[in-house]
């Protein structure tokens, strides 16, 4: 779920920057930092990313800015006349005081703050807004391509550790059938000794416990959910689909019948052969969280 585009545009006098990220999570968390005075930006582009992605806390932010004017010039009238008020007093005050001033050119006029203007529009949010949201197609495909390369890597990765899970449970299988004889052989020695020790056994109940036992000491059925699992797994992956929470379920039966494994194993080899699988099935999950 990991990804990152950028884009960049002008158009009406300004120019932006888009810059996208995400990390991985459960679900899809939007955080965006768009420029408020562009009415209807925001639920815009919030739409647009919900509809195109489903996981990852996913940052966008775009930046715009405003070009330097290269407006017309315009006449500050109501400046010029309090300039030339200010003027014509300055005048009075030098005739009374006999000083003679330099004649007043108009340049000297324009070139005082306030008198010539630039004219500046005003900013047609609509307009620019258009301008910027159709570049949110191309920054979607930019960011998406970005995850999709990421995913192909991530493929391997993950079929690599369900042929490894795959390989385990049939080990599983092997040490299990191997163990059958030998589980049976214990079961019918203990029936005997309990037999050769006790005046009276219901031999119904007896039964009842020994098929009990033997149920219990099975793992068969473990295995058959673990091939299970890695064929369902194997699907999802050759889907393409958006699979993450899927896989998410699924990591957790893979979870679960490797412990259930364990805690039936009563064997040293039956023992180890689980840890291992464990020890896949938690690297995998890890992995997993990376799935879109």
């Amino acid at each position: 779920m990991t990804g990152y585009a950028t884009l960049k545009g002008d158009a009406l006098g300004h120019s932006w920057t888009w810059d996208m990220r995400s990390v991985n999570a459960k679900g899809l968390d939007l955080r965006l930092r768009v420029p408020d005075w562009i009415e209807g930006l925001e639920p815009a582009v919030r739409a647009a990313l919900s509809k195109a992605l489903v996981r990852g806390s996913v940052n966008l932010s775009l930046r715009v800015q405003k070009d330097e004017e290269q407006g017309a010039l315009a006449l500050n009238k109501v400046q010029l006349a309090a300039v030339l008020n200010a003027l014509k007093a300055a005048e009075d005050a030098a005739a009374e005081a006999e000083v003679a001033l330099a004649p007043t050119r108009g340049s000297d006029l324009l070139a005082l703050r306030g008198v010539l203007e630039t004219a500046v529009e005003d900013t047609d949010s609509k307009a620019l807004m258009a301008q910027i949201t159709v570049q949110l197609p191309a920054l979607l495909q930019s960011f998406k391509d970005m995850r999709q390369a990421e995913g192909q890597a991530l493929e391997t990765v993950l079929l690599d550790q369900l042929a490894q899970i795959e390989a385990l449970t049939a080990q599983a299988a092997e040490v299990a059938e191997a163990r059958r004889a030998e589980s049976a052989a214990a079961l019918r020695s203990n029936m005997e000794r309990v037999l050769e020790n006790a005046d009276a056994v219901d031999e119904a109940r007896l039964a009842q416990e020994l098929a009990l036992l033997a149920v219990k000491a099975d793992v068969m059925e473990e295995i058959d959910r673990l091939k299970a699992h890695v064929a369902a797994a194997r699907s999802l992956i050759a889907n393409g689909s958006p699979i993450g929470r899927k896989l998410d379920f699924l990591m957790q039966e893979f979870n679960r019948e490797a412990n259930t494994l364990c805690s039936k194993a009563q064997s040293v080899d039956l023992t180890r052969v689980g840890l291992d699988l464990k020890a896949v099935i938690d690297q995998m999950r890890e992995q997993v969280q990376n799935v879109e």
